[in-house]
């Protein structure tokens, strides 16, 4: 169902790749007004499809008039953000901007857009594509409350939102929920590899591993009992499990995915720095 705060909220969505699609499907299928959006991309090749898909309205360019709404969604790549801010600044009045282009920090992107405070930044992960991702999210100092909870419902069509106080946070949400399903999808493939080694067929080895890694996340998020007691309560003394666990501790599972998430989240830091370097 559509919350109060969106169902008379006119969005714009300025890029119309696979983020910015999977905030409208989730919107269309809570029953939001597809009439009330607008997405403006360059890509004349993509308006038929958004047009006939999602009912949306489509622009190849932005105005003042395409503009006149109370959100609007920059859903570029980092690389084309400046160019796309510049042309933006000197339509902007009172609009909520929320972006999701990943790595640019809210100075920066204020600054291109000629001081504009009104601003939120956002990282999304993929699943967001069939509308179970999850979002971290920045509110500059300017943004009201009522534009914090207009941004949230918005978000949360795509899945959950975790709202930070610092932004910094973000690089720690790029390195865990940004960057996390490739973790997960490695560890598929080390598993299902695994089966294939053991007898199994390719098929077989798959099925039961997307089954185990799905069946295992549904029942953490939809228990109260700790993640490690659920860990104990699979593994008898004495038994597989145990074993199976052994060993990846003597490879020092933990040590593993702290140093790859320390990784990602310097590697975030480096990017935002060199991104927000440009004038």
């Amino acid at each position: 169902m559509t919350s109060a705060s969106l169902s008379n909220m006119r969005i714009a969505f300025i890029g119309g790749g696979n983020m910015a699609q999977a905030l409208m499907i989730g919107l269309q299928q809570r029953g939001f007004s597809m009439q009330h959006i607008t997405v403006v991309d360059p890509d004349t090749t993509k308006h038929t499809t958004l047009q006939t898909a999602l009912g949306v309205t489509t622009a190849d360019s932005a105005t003042e008039a395409l503009l006149a709404v109370d959100v609007i969604v920059i859903a570029v790549k980092p690389q084309q953000l400046q160019q796309v801010a510049q042309t933006l600044a000197p339509l902007l009045n009172a609009q909520l901007v929320v972006s999701v282009a990943a790595g640019i920090r809210t100075a920066d992107l204020s600054r291109w857009l000629g001081g504009y405070p009104t601003i939120i930044r956002t990282m999304p992960n993929t699943p967001a594509q069939i509308q179970s991702g999850i979002t971290g999210a920045f509110a500059l100092p300017a943004v009201s409350a009522a534009q914090r909870t207009q941004a949230d419902d918005l978000l949360q069509a795509a899945g959950e939102v975790v709202w930070l106080d610092d932004e910094v946070q973000l690089d720690a949400v790029t390195a865990i929920s940004g960057s996390g399903p490739a973790y997960v999808f490695l560890m598929i493939e080390a598993l299902s590899a695994a089966g294939v080694a053991l007898g199994l067929s390719e098929a077989q080895s798959l099925q039961l591993s997307l089954a185990t890694f799905k069946g295992a996340s549904l029942l953490a998020a939809g228990s109260q009992t700790p993640i490690a007691t659920l860990r104990e309560q699979v593994t008898s003394k004495g038994g597989t499990t145990e074993q199976g666990l052994l060993s990846m501790r003597q490879h020092d599972i933990h040590g593993m995915m702290q140093h790859a998430a320390e990784q990602a989240a310097r590697r975030a830091k480096e990017l935002g720095d060199q991104l927000g370097a440009q004038a």
